[in-house]
């Protein structure tokens, strides 16, 4: 069994070398569809699957991990920026606030032939607050180009994003990109054969 990341995201990659895993990093390609009607649990739930079903067929008996990662603020969410502008009007408005980052993530477990054996999708939330931004400190954390590919601008591992994030509540991991703690116990409970052969 072949164990497949759907993201090209080089923190996820980080993460689950972190806990020995061995996998093959197998993008997805597809343009992702937000509906916005969704609760931020659901919506990243919806975007890990869209991403993981895109690749089911390539893989076969297989183990895929995919997920997906937003940022949310007084209930908008916060992408990654489309330009330099948008990443200090983002990080403007994080100043000084409270915004919460959700992880979605699908697994799914396929036959030889291709075919899906089962899935799970679950989210993870963690809190987030920023202490007061000046605008000096904005322009010269958006002039080293490091938020460009980050959802809400900023990063927290390996990056001066870390500076200004001034307390957190939840999973570490999961502001970094992927929620280490929660996919073990779901992999645990819901594939132990897949556990087994993962972390034995």
């Amino acid at each position: 069994m072949e164990i497949i990341l759907a993201s090209a995201s080089p923190r996820r990659s980080y993460l689950l070398k972190q806990i020995n895993l061995n996998f093959t990093v197998s993008p997805s390609d597809i343009e992702e569809v937000m509906d916005d009607s969704m609760n931020p649990k659901e919506l990243v739930q919806s975007l890990a699957l869209q991403k993981g079903e895109s690749v089911l067929q390539q893989h076969p008996n297989s183990f895929i991990i995919a997920a997906d990662t937003i940022v949310s603020l007084n209930g908008s969410y916060l992408g990654k920026p489309q330009n330099k502008d948008d990443a200090k009007e983002m990080l403007a408005r994080m100043s000084d606030q409270t915004h919460e980052v959700y992880s979605g993530v699908y697994l799914a477990l396929t036959h030889q032939n291709g075919t899906l054996i089962k899935h799970r999708t679950f989210s993870e939330e963690t809190k987030v607050t920023f202490g007061a931004l000046e605008k000096s400190e904005i322009e010269r954390y958006v002039s080293t180009g490091s938020p460009m590919d980050k959802a809400g601008s900023y990063g927290i591992q390996d990056d001066f994003g870390a500076v200004f994030v001034k307390k957190i509540n939840g999973d570490y991991n999961n502001v970094v990109g992927f929620p280490l703690f929660k996919f073990y116990d779901q992999v645990k409970l819901h594939f132990p054969n897949v556990f087994k052969q993962l972390f034995y």
